[in-house]
């Protein structure tokens, strides 16, 4: 199963991987030169394939939890003051995504969106510091009636080139159902309130709708 923003990317593709396969059959007289053609469209095609894929999770719903937005590596768990909407501490949990996994955001928790932006940005490493200021970003805030409001952000890595976010204020999410889509590398914060029950560690690998974040 893939994502509905891959549809696109994968149809050219398998189209520019036929018609090359095509061209060097009819053009290439040298059938280790057409072989070596072949292999390497189809690990091409086949990778674009992996990253677009949208395995179905089915999370358990719970106000008392937040689950993992997205898979992938917990690089950052650390008390911080988020300036963009709170103006006050929070709890910042940072996943980091490489290329190889599933890019797809999910909702953490359940509720009404009460904030969601689009900043224009750099395309820093994911891991920099710096990224979630200063990179390509949006900013969603997700009011739950056990957490309060909970704010993540989806940020651009240096590969990834389009952030895809589908919170609209007003709308009320469920937890675990598609929220967006990061494109090529990348990484997304969750700010919690600092009464929150961490529930994961440095370098934990975790998958989003499963694994729990945090608790009350």
């Amino acid at each position: 199963m893939f994502h509905k923003e891959g549809y696109n990317i994968i149809t050219i593709s398998f189209i520019l991987v036929v018609f090359t396969n095509l061209l060097s059959r009819n053009f290439i007289n040298n059938s280790t030169l057409n072989y070596a053609v072949g292999i390497t469209t189809i690990i091409i095609l086949l990778l674009i394939l992996q990253f677009f894929r949208n395995p179905k999770r089915i999370a358990i719903i719970d106000d008392n939890i937040i689950l993992s937005p997205v898979d992938g590596k917990v690089v950052a768990i650390e008390k911080v003051f988020e300036k963009e909407y709170f103006n006050d501490e929070r709890i910042q949990i940072s996943i980091f995504m490489s290329p190889i996994n599933v890019h797809v955001t999910r909702y953490a928790l359940s509720g009404k969106i009460n904030f969601s932006k689009y900043h224009p940005g750099k395309y820093l490493v994911a891991w920099h510091p710096k990224s979630s200021e200063k990179n390509e970003r949006t900013t969603v805030v997700v009011e739950n009636k056990v957490f309060g409001e909970v704010l993540y952000r989806q940020i651009a890595g240096a590969l990834a080139r389009r952030i895809v976010n589908y919170a609209k204020v007003g709308d009320t999410v469920l937890q675990g159902t598609d929220a967006g889509f990061i494109k090529f590398g990348s990484r997304v914060d969750l700010f919690l309130p600092l009464d929150s029950k961490i529930k994961v560690k440095i370098d934990q690998v975790v998958k989003g709708a499963e694994d729990i974040i945090a608790s009350k």
